[in-house]
């Protein structure tokens, strides 16, 4: 129970990093669609804010699957 503890609070951490990520993707494609000249390193924070997201989606999915196990039926 304690390693599901942990797990939670991890994932939670994610999640907040995935919402700065939203707030630092949402500035980059604004620089983006107003024409700056050079794009290549907002290009490159979407890819990290991508892998983020993803990670953040894949432990919430992974942990949400453990604690259901937890749960009395």
């Amino acid at each position: 129970m304690a390693k599901l503890i942990k797990q939670i609070r991890a994932t939670m951490i994610l999640g907040a990093l995935a919402l700065a990520a939203g707030i630092a993707g949402h500035l980059a494609l604004t620089d983006i669609y107003h024409g700056e000249a050079d794009v290549s390193l907002e290009w490159s924070l979407l890819r990290i804010c991508a892998l983020i997201l993803l990670a953040f989606i894949v432990s919430a999915l992974i942990i949400l699957k453990k604690a259901a196990k937890t749960l009395p039926r």
